[in-house]
């Protein structure tokens, strides 16, 4: 049996599988009766089929449901059935869609040569003729008195209680009292007018004191005055964090305001509120209408900030950068406190372009801006502005100053963006553990605060700065929460940005599938939107790859003549030096350490002195030990764990071939030790054939019980009875990974089935 709402594709799968069998009945039904019942039956031990589509229960029959698509998936539809559709466009059906299969078909198919031109929105609602509208519009007509009036209830407020009305209306309106969207479209389309009324009638008299009450009143008795108490309501909720209440009531004010200048206000703070908590795609719509409204300056402006933010997130950068400076240019007189805030956001896009021209000109701007007695708040954003302008061209004694500004103005200033600014400013100057402490604090204050948009972009920070503390697990963690918190609020370009991050932690391990088949997920997406940034994260994971497989050829090119971003570039140039050296290249990898070198020796961080020792280990012959060993006294000072057992590894290596394998031998014994606490199956074995090499008869590999945090992760979700193609999508993995991953998970617990795993944990 297939279970699934209207539209889901029940029917489609039917009548897909009718000619592979000989005698098959296939039953499209919205419930099951006792005749079907008997049927299904019948059929047992036959060698005739059943088979049943359905939106009501199963009634103990085996069954399949077919759940909404995801986002991904329907843009992948969407983009089959529209080649070239543009992608906020694709976006807005997506989102009116909800994941109902039909529903796309059918939106993509009543586009206009206007929508798809940008000149006129994406669809509200399903056209007129859709089949899906035209069964919900006969259901609601099938309807008693009593059920169309719950349903027309839902249509004219998605906050609704059910427990609060009449039960068995509930049950017969069945699945036309829903919530979402798409539903509520249509039937506020379709639902007579009469009947809307008496609902909006009834909950003025019914509901208590409160927005949703004061916009039923309004609505009854046309009273357009309410449109200021309904503002009121929607700035006491932005206050709150309540962002979703203050957009809906914000955009209700504006439905009763005629005056052109003030919808046009109401209609960009519902805008600015959609954005806030994670609603991109519905803020766009709402400022298309909007920006008919006024010619006002500064009104535009603030929606030039506003459509900024969000293709900050989900578009190109290099656009969104264009637009955040113009909004700044605009309101640097009337608005200062959100000029600077835009200008902020225009350096972010500039960052993710890897343009560092217009990141200049940015920073620039912000000198000449600022005042003797700037407020923290603007401070704040002005000096990370200039202290990372300093950092990118080199000049980084210029950006000490300002950057440690920063750090300590966050502590003063309220909300997540002070302290993403300020997780990124420590992270430059090599203090990890402010970093992460920062970037920590603003994930918190971002969801405390409803402002859902910030959470993706903090958590890149939080995992940038674990992996720079070597924490390998919490970096693993963060940069997951990150992907799947990006997606749910269509944060793709953050979703990118995680990826190469996963990719890159999957490298550093050596585990080269993971780490490919990240990078082939954002690929496309870096591609398509001008993505520097994560692409110069992604060309130092494939770097890295390379190098795990003895390719320093592949991985000394890859980073050398990757265009990219400097920044990223210069934090990769330790694995520049070693596919260098690996290539008898040294003046390249020389070349490539220079700057590594002034920014570690400027910003004291330990962590990067370590690794510019090691580097200069490798490049110099005669000084070589006393390099080696300065960089493992500056691991252990840092507690980096994962890069001293690489460069005990490096060393390990050294010595031997200069015959001195017993100091080898030490120092690969405790590579071997640190590689296997951190699960790092390529380097175990790696160190192991080194310390054989080395003299070592005792290396050979030995049980080890535990399991890496994502073995940990994969079991779990076997035992919860997933799949291993829903674990592989969870997780981010290739399908075959995830299967390598189970052999070893079987071995290292002694188990043969995934029966046996489940007990086992449990």
């Amino acid at each position: 049996m297939l279970r699934g709402e209207a539209g889901s594709g029940k029917t489609t799968l039917l009548n897909a599988v009718k000619s592979t069998y000989d005698a098959m009945l296939c039953v499209d039904v919205d419930e099951i009766d006792d005749d079907l019942m008997q049927l299904a039956q019948d059929v047992v031990g036959t060698r005739a089929a059943l088979l049943i589509a359905t939106e009501g229960a199963p009634r103990g029959l085996p069954s399949v449901t077919l759940d909404p698509l995801d986002t991904e998936t329907s843009l992948r539809v969407l983009h089959d059935l529209v080649p070239g559709l543009p992608g906020t466009l694709a976006a807005d059906l997506a989102d009116l869609a909800g994941g109902n299969l039909l529903a796309l078909v059918e939106l993509a198919g009543s586009l206009t040569s206007a929508q798809l031109g940008g000149i006129e929105p994406a669809p509200a609602v399903l056209p007129e003729n859709s089949s899906l509208r035209l069964r919900w519009r006969s259901r609601f007509d099938a309807l008693s008195a009593e059920a169309q009036h719950v349903v027309a209830l839902v249509a004219v407020d998605e906050e609704v209680d059910a427990a609060t009305l009449d039960l068995d209306a509930v049950l017969e309106a069945g699945p036309l009292f829903d919530r979402r969207r798409l539903v509520r479209t249509a039937l506020r389309a379709d639902v007579p007018l009469r009947l809307q009324r008496a609902a909006h009638a009834e909950l003025a008299e019914t509901l208590p004191p409160g927005p949703r009450r004061t916009w039923h009143q309004a609505v009854t008795n046309q009273d357009t005055q309410l449109a200021h108490a309904l503002t009121a309501h929607a700035e006491h909720a932005r206050r709150c964090g309540d962002f979703a209440t203050a957009a809906r009531d914000h955009d209700r004010a504006a439905r009763l305001t005629a005056d052109p200048e003030e919808k046009a206000h109401n209609l960009l703070k519902a805008a600015a509120d959609h954005w806030a908590h994670g609603a991109p795609h519905r803020s766009r719509a709402v400022l298309r209408t909007a920006v008919r409204l006024t010619h006002t300056p500064e009104l535009r402006a603030l929606m030039d900030l506003v459509v900024g933010g969000i293709d900050l997130g989900e578009s190109l950068p290099d656009v969104a950068a264009d637009r955040l400076v113009r909004a700044a240019r605009a309101l640097v007189s009337s608005r200062r406190l959100l000029a600077v805030a835009a200008l902020g956001f225009a350096g972010e896009a500039a960052s993710i372009a890897g343009d560092h021209r217009r990141y200049t000109a940015i920073a620039d701007f912000a000198r000449d801006i600022r005042r003797g007695d700037e407020p923290p708040a603007t401070r704040l954003t002005l000096d990370h502005l200039v202290g990372m302008s300093a950092t990118f061209d080199g000049r980084h004694d210029e950006a000490l100053p300002p950057l440690r500004s920063v750090i300590e103005l966050a502590d003063q200033v309220p909300g997540p963006q002070a302290r993403i600014w300020a997780s990124q400013a420590a992270y430059v100057l090599g203090d990890a553990t402010r970093s992460n402490e920062m970037a920590t604090s603003a994930v918190t204050a971002a969801r405390e605060s409803g402002f859902t948009a910030m959470v993706p972009w903090a958590l890149v920070y939080r995992a940038l700065s674990a992996l720079l503390l070597d924490q390998h697990a919490a970096a693993l963690t963060a940069a997951t929460e990150g992907v799947h918190a990006a997606t749910a609020i269509g944060q793709h370009n953050a979703v990118v940005d995680h990826l190469t991050i996963l990719a890159l932690l999957a490298a550093l391990r050596g585990d080269a599938d993971t780490a490919l088949h990240r990078l082939d997920t954002a690929g496309e997406h870096i591609t398509q939107r001008g993505l520097a940034r994560p692409g110069t994260f992604g060309a130092w994971a494939f770097a890295c790859v390379d190098l795990a497989r003895d390719r320093p050829a592949d991985a000394l090119d890859r980073l050398r003549l990757h265009p990219g971003h400097a920044g990223i570039k210069v934090m990769a140039a330790p694995h520049v030096v070693e596919a260098a050296v690996a290539c008898g290249r040294q003046s390249a990898g020389d070349r490539a350490l220079q700057p590594f070198e002034r920014w570690a020796g400027v910003t004291g961080s330990t962590a990067r002195l370590a690794l510019s020792h090691r580097c200069r280990g490798l490049l110099e012959a005669g000084t070589a030990d006393e390099h080696f060993e300065e960089a493992i006294r500056l691991h252990r000072a840092s507690g980096t764990a994962m890069e001293l057992a690489k460069t005990e590894l490096l060393y390990g290596n050294r010595l031997r071939r200069g015959r001195k394998p017993k100091a080898a031998r030490e120092h690969l014994r405790d590579a071997v030790r640190i590689f296997q606490s951190y699960q790092a199956d390529h380097w175990v074995e790696r160190a192991r054939a080194e310390l054989r090499a080395a003299g070592d008869s005792t290396s050979e590999p030995k049980d080890h019980p535990g399991l890496t945090p994502q073995q940990a992760q994969i079991a779990r979700l076997v035992a919860e009875g997933a799949t291993n193609r829903e674990i592989a999508a969870r997780l981010f993995l290739s399908h075959r990974t995830v299967e390598h991953h189970l052999r070893n998970i079987f071995a290292r617990l002694g188990v043969r089935s995934r029966v046996e795993l489940t007990r086992r944990l449990d």
